[in-house]
C-alpha cells in the first residue's frame, strides 16, 4: 500500500466532504489547509436550517439553467462559500491558505477566495467558468487541475 501524498490526501477528504451535499445537480466538497493543517470545510448545500433542495426541488434544473449560469437562483451556497463562512463563524484565518475542491471555483467563488487571500486552488473537475481563471490568473493565485485518483475507486 503506498502513502498518499499530503495533496493526494486533502483531496480525498474534500471527496469525503462533498458525500455531504444536498445539491440534487452536483456534489462539491471543498477544504482550507494551511501548514498541512485543516482549517475549515464546506459543501455545497442550502444554508443551515433552510429545507433541502431534495425537498424543495432545484430551482435551476425546473427553469433549465445551464451549468455556470445564474448562481442567484439556487438555495443553495457554494462548497467553497460555505468553509470561507465556517471559518469566519469560528474565528479562523484562511489567509495565505491552499484550497483543495473536487471542483475548480466559478467566478463568485474566485472573487471571495482572492479576497480571502488564498494562495493556491488544487481541483479534480474543471468548471465553465473562463472569467473565474483570468480573474484568479490576474490575483496570481495559483489553480491546478489534479488527476489523483479516489482511493479505493480503481480509476
Amino acid at each position: 500500500m503506498s502513502r498518499p501524498s499530503w495533496d493526494e490526501y486533502f483531496m480525498e477528504i474534500a471527496s469525503l466532504v462533498a458525500r455531504r451535499s444536498t445539491c440534487l445537480r452536483r456534489q462539491v466538497g471543498a477544504v482550507l489547509v494551511k501548514d498541512r493543517n485543516i482549517l475549515a470545510t464546506g459543501y455545497n448545500g442550502t444554508p443551515s436550517g433552510i429545507r433541502h433542495c431534495d425537498e424543495t426541488g432545484c430551482l435551476r434544473e425546473l427553469q433549465q439553467v445551464p451549468s455556470g449560469q445564474r448562481h442567484e437562483l439556487c438555495r443553495g451556497l457554494h462548497a467553497e462559500q460555505n468553509a470561507i463562512i465556517q471559518a469566519a463563524k469560528h474565528g479562523i484565518n484562511i489567509s495565505g491558505s491552499t484550497l483543495y475542491c473536487t471542483n475548480s471555483p466559478c467566478v463568485i467563488c474566485s472573487k471571495m477566495l482572492i479576497n480571502a487571500g488564498i494562495r493556491i486552488i488544487f481541483y479534480r473537475q474543471g468548471y465553465p467558468d473562463s472569467l473565474s481563471r483570468l480573474m484568479l490568473e490576474e490575483a496570481g493565485v495559483r489553480a491546478l487541475q489534479c488527476n489523483f485518483p479516489k482511493h479505493g475507486s480503481g480509476e
